[in-house]
């Protein structure tokens, strides 16, 4: 019996793999499913971007092998977007990275920076994949919490009264997920000291900054900052372009060089089409995001009457992709109302405890839902007697 390597047994099947296959099922059988979980936009990116995307697939001499490091047109786009978005100047040649989407980066990263053994800071709650990847390169996940009551952000004193010495990153992801809290400026910059400090690479996952968030922010904007840390940042969430899979790592030549030793041995490059593609996404004018937040909020409108039907409390203040609740107290836990929703109403929410312990009593629903669909699940989920 052929076995599977042991690193298999550190992880499990994501958990979105696994709901989506129940899904599936239940629709096979006739349920209308309504999914409210998961962060994948629904609307198409820029009509100019598609319009690019179709005349440079056209063209006869795009459809080989790219260069590892992207083209220069979109790293210049990358580095343009950087100073004009959030004030922080980039290298094009030498300090942007561009990506196949940040998911693919916090591996690159991981296997770039950790030996078997080297400790990792991960949020509590967070996005699975930091500890996923953490455990698959054999090194070991120390969890910090995040607390409602500190806003949802990192308690450095707290952290500090434990051994450091076998920590070599910290995962940060401001704009949060799940949360929803915006990043805090002089908290970015006591995380920077606090890696100086320690010798922690600072990694901030920053796909989130541009929706429903009047003040997009980087931590690369800190004094220092590139010294220390890696920036993530992605066309998924910000332009409608998930599935094309497109992404960035900035941060200092020596880490950004790192990172390029790994990812050069793992793929061959972006299609073209797509670079050229996304280097116009870089340049939409300021009015194409005013619409795609103007759609958002009118939809985040409906997820908070949705959530007042359910008795949960939030913060109405909360940016980003999703909405992010706190659920009553005659639920033990929020999978216990998620399940419930799924099995009255056909109507699919994310628990919190999938982004850790400290998400046990939370609930998080997404955005990417039609109004018309969000109109339909609070109709039927009105309709439960004893929600």
């Amino acid at each position: 019996m052929i076995k599977p390597a042991d690193r298999i047994n550190s992880v499990e099947e994501y958990y979105f793999s696994v709901k989506l296959k129940q899904i599936d099922k239940m629709r096979a059988r006739g349920k209308d499913v309504i999914n409210l979980g998961i962060g994948s936009p629904d609307r198409a990116p820029a009509p100019e971007v598609i319009e690019t995307l179709n005349a440079a697939a056209k063209q006869d001499n795009v459809h080989g092998y790219q260069s590892y490091i992207g083209i220069p047109a979109l790293r210049n786009g990358f580095a343009a977007w950087y100073k004009r978005s959030y004030n922080v100047e980039l290298d094009a040649e030498s300090e942007v990275l561009p990506l196949m989407g940040s998911k693919e980066g916090i591996m690159h990263i991981s296997m770039a920076f950790l030996n078997p053994g080297d400790e990792v800071l991960v949020p509590n709650p967070g996005y699975p994949t930091y500890s996923a990847v953490t455990n698959l390169v054999g090194a070991k996940a120390r969890f910090y919490e995040l607390k409602e009551s500190n806003s949802w952000q990192p308690d450095l004193a707290a952290i500090e009264r434990e051994d450091l010495s076998k920590v070599k990153l910290m995962w940060l992801n401001y704009p949060n997920m799940p949360t929803g809290a915006p990043a805090d400026r002089a908290v970015m910059e006591r995380v920077i000291a606090f890696g100086k400090k320690h010798n922690i690479v600072i990694c901030n996952d920053n796909p989130y900054s541009f929706i429903l968030n009047p003040e997009p922010s980087s931590i690369l904007s800190v004094e220092g900052a590139k010294d220390i840390a890696i920036e993530l940042n992605s066309l998924s969430k910000s332009h409608n372009m998930a599935g094309w899979r497109i992404g960035m790592a900035a941060s200092n030549k020596d880490f950004i060089s790192y990172v390029l030793r790994v990812k050069s041995n793992m793929d061959s490059g972006m299609f073209r089409p797509l670079q050229e593609a996304a280097a116009k996404a870089l340049d939409c004018d300021p009015s194409w995001y005013e619409q795609v937040n103007k759609v958002y909020a009118q939809r985040r409108s409906l997820v908070f009457e949705l959530m007042d039907i359910l008795g949960c409390s939030y913060d109405a203040k909360q940016v980003g992709l999703f909405v992010w609740g706190r659920i009553p107290s005659k639920y033990a836990r929020g999978q216990e109302l998620s399940d419930l929703l799924l099995e009255k109403a056909d109507v699919f929410i994310t628990p919190g405890f999938i982004f850790g312990s400290m998400g046990e009593p939370y609930i998080r629903i997404s955005l990417c839902t039609t109004l018309e669909r969000l109109s339909e699940s609070i109709s039927r989920v009105k309709q439960i007697s004893n929600i």
